[in-house]
């Protein structure tokens, strides 16, 4: 079952937060409040956040730009995870993919099913890592980012987490492209 081992040393992480809207702006952005309160009090840093429009060129070239930076280790965008014409987050988070983790999709559907039924089939929650750093697309709504902070990423990025967790294989994500 997992745990937290008060043993190990909490370990904060650097979190960019994007919110992809064609309309809110910071003072209207609830669900990317939303993340950066919890983020910072689990202890993590808010690295960056910005807010996007629905643009998935524009979504893509910010997923890279903050993977290539050495100041962000995680990303976590909201918005644009739906089924309408402009929701584009989830292909603009592939087209950044080096791996896609497909069974935080599915974690996410789990813990959404318990909070609002048959409706979680809406969602296209995604994760993935591209350039050691961990990618993450929720929907909008401030009750899904509380969900899956609260439910999987609170956990899943506390290197104290156990039987095992993001933090600890930071090192190795990108391991394929050191020399041998």
């Amino acid at each position: 079952m997992s745990r937290i081992d008060e043993s190990r040393e909490f370990i904060p992480v650097r979190i960019a937060i994007l919110t992809v809207s064609d309309t809110r702006g910071l003072a209207e952005d609830k669900s990317g409040q939303t993340l950066v309160d919890r983020l910072t009090d689990a202890g993590h840093v808010l690295a960056d956040r910005k807010i996007i429009k629905d643009e998935r060129d524009q979504i893509a070239n910010q997923l890279r730009a903050w993977c290539a930076d050495p100041e962000v280790d995680v990303i976590i965008s909201t918005g644009g995870t739906g089924l309408t014409g402009r929701d584009v987050t989830v292909e603009a988070h592939r087209d950044v993919y080096e791996k896609e983790m497909d069974a935080f999709g599915t974690v996410f559907t789990m813990v959404s099913m318990q909070k609002i039924g048959t409706s979680a089939v809406q969602s296209r929650a995604t994760g993935g890592v591209a350039n050691g750093t961990y990618l993450f697309a929720l929907p909008g709504s401030s009750g899904a980012c509380k969900d899956a902070w609260d439910e999987i990423l609170k956990l899943q990025l506390d290197y104290r987490h156990l039987p095992c967790n993001f933090v600890e294989i930071f090192p190795r994500l990108d391991e394929h492209k050191r020399r041998k």
